[in-house]
């Protein structure tokens, strides 16, 4: 039995005419009549009640009819859905992420991507940048929104989408919060909240160096997620240099201010295994911002 004579079956039984069935299929008829006598003689039963001048379905061709349309149903779906899949427009994608990303670049990359892709599963998991890496080279994760490291294997691709400069995240009534820009050699005396440096070296390094530049080496208190952070200086632990995107984590007991004359910004970017060559990611990698994209 092949899909042809499945297609033959049901063009007959809905026009109940050989003649139309054929025109309907582009074929001609001898070939159409020959396709119901073999489906005939595999089922084993006659389709169809034959007179000179009409034909009609038999009961067992009732019931055949109804078989035979579900089978070429699901032959039609699974055509468009390879077809989709092929093109992007279907399977799934896990995507890992960095709590800053879902404050700067994700929502709006993951907004255009499920409206034009609206078939692709997507998966979201949190987590810290040296576990992302260590996902995406396992192949449990296809794309991670990452700090830039420079512990990037070389199985990976790596984009850069933000670069935000670093401002300062106070106590709402600390001393320094009715400044519109903030001294940073001011917090010398201070406790700072920050990443554990296996967790995020770049946003590690990058606060240490910040302050030695202002002249002196800052008190660290680690943590691992910015919201986490936030919320420990919302509390009067300490106080933390963040990227600006973290303005929009509204903290009760928190305010923001740019530091003086400085803006050193951190990146960060969206890494994916570079022989990767799925539909769903290469089609989430386009929509990555394109200002600041770079490949390494």
């Amino acid at each position: 039995m092949e899909l042809r004579h499945l297609r033959c079956f049901v063009a007959v039984a809905e026009e109940l005419h050989f003649g139309r069935a054929a025109k309907r299929l582009h074929l001609s008829q001898p070939p159409v009549s020959l396709a119901i006598k073999e489906l005939e003689t595999e089922l084993g039963l006659r389709l169809f009640e034959r007179t000179s001048r009409h034909i009609q379905l038999t009961p067992g061709g009732e019931e055949a009819l109804r078989d035979a349309r579900a089978v070429l149903a699901r032959t039609e779906s699974m055509r468009q859905h390879a077809g989709n899949a092929a093109r992007g427009h279907g399977g799934s994608l896990s995507v890992g992420f960095i709590s800053l990303a879902a404050y700067s670049f994700l929502p709006d990359v993951l907004r255009r991507f499920t409206t034009d892709f609206p078939e692709v599963r997507i998966s979201l998991h949190e987590s810290t940048t040296d576990q992302l890496l260590g996902d995406l080279e396992s192949g449990t994760l296809d794309v991670g929104c990452i700090f830039a490291s420079p512990l990037l294997p070389a199985t990976l691709t790596y984009r850069a989408t933000n670069r935000d400069p670093l401002i300062i995240a106070l106590p709402e009534h600390h001393r320094l919060a009715h400044l519109a820009r903030v001294p940073l050699e001011r917090l010398a005396d201070e406790q700072f909240l920050t990443f554990e440096r296996h967790f995020g070296p770049m946003m590690f390094d990058t606060v240490v160096s910040t302050c030695m530049r202002h002249g002196f080496s800052p008190r660290i208190f680690p943590a691992r997620q910015m919201h986490t952070i936030v919320s420990l200086v919302s509390g009067g632990i300490g106080v933390a240099l963040v990227p600006a995107c973290v303005e929009v984590l509204h903290r009760e007991g928190v305010v923001y201010r740019p530091l003086r004359g400085d803006r050193t910004p951190v990146e960060t970017g969206v890494a994916w295994r570079t022989e990767d060559d799925a539909p769903p990611v290469r089609a989430f990698i386009r929509y990555l911002p394109r200002m600041l994209a770079k490949a390494r």
